[in-house]
């Protein structure tokens, strides 16, 4: 499998940010790439409420899912779309990824299960649940490379999720984000690594980078992980599209050296010693 990955510096237009998906969608095919993955928040990454409200769309209406649709379906390109602000019900966004095969059709859709909500050293605070309803499923697809696992961003920090992922036979785990810098330059390339080596799958973490017009900053370095737990691509800090070739049997390889999976056993409660 080639995967493209596109590393994105989303605005507050949708519109625009659409055009450069679609674009990336044109020379990912152009680079021989079987599938495409983009980042969390890929047609709106705006933190003003208010305005951020005047183009949010229902999934059925969102022009930004209509046009990635159309590009997948003529450039024959299977697309991970991280995910899309969406409006939702009872006043709550959605926080949603799709899966989208290359005749343009939604293979999947997943919500995000765990929102940020945190108070950094920096100053800087999130409350996502103030604004995105959570989401109620853990998600998994098959592609004609392999069974895909959906997450996205603060869900990497929960490796239950993971768990379930991969004992669902999931082969790759895609973790699109736009991760905070402290955070980033802590913890985004050794999470990413132990999601990979724990169950012994690849990682695909597509993401936003730099300071965007609503002024928040991303961390960048989007990467590809192998099972073993090596870097096959860092992206850097840069906007732009890279590529990595994966072989799937290097899953079955490793887990074969390492059988975690086989190994896994239910977790007794815990006892509190006296």
């Amino acid at each position: 499998m080639r995967a493209a990955i596109l590393q994105m510096n989303s605005g507050v237009d949708p519109a625009a940010n659409a055009r450069a998906i679609v674009a990336a969608i044109g020379d990912a095919r152009a680079g021989g790439a079987d599938i495409l993955f983009t980042p969390e928040m890929s047609n709106l990454l705006d933190r003003d409420r208010d305005r951020s409200a005047t183009h949010l769309k229902s999934e059925a209406e969102d022009e930004t899912l209509a046009a990635v649709r159309a590009a997948a379906r003529e450039a024959g390109l299977w697309v991970h779309l991280g995910s899309l602000a969406l409006e939702g019900e009872d006043g709550k966004r959605l926080n949603r990824g799709f899966l989208i095969d290359a005749a343009g059709d939604i293979r999947a859709r997943y919500d995000k299960i765990h929102l940020f909500d945190v108070d950094l050293p920096t100053g800087e605070n999130w409350r996502e649940s103030a604004v995105y309803a959570r989401g109620g499923r853990a998600v998994a697809a098959d592609t004609p490379w392999g069974r895909l696992g959906l997450s996205i961003c603060y869900d990497l920090r929960f490796p239950d999720l993971y768990r379930a992922l991969t004992g669902a036979g999931a082969a790759i785990l895609a973790v699109p984000a736009a991760f905070t810098v402290p955070t980033g330059k802590a913890h985004w390339h050794v999470l990413l690594r132990a999601r990979a080596i724990e169950a012994g799958v690849f990682v695909i973490a597509a993401a936003q980078t730099g300071r965007h017009e609503d002024g928040r900053e991303t961390f960048g370095h989007s990467l590809a992980i192998g099972p073993w737990g090596e870097v096959l691509l860092d992206m850097g800090g840069e906007p732009g599209l890279g590529f990595v070739d994966l072989d799937l049997a290097q899953v079955e390889a490793v887990r074969s050296r390492v059988p975690a999976i086989a190994h896994r056993r239910p977790i007794p409660p815990v006892e509190i010693a006296p």
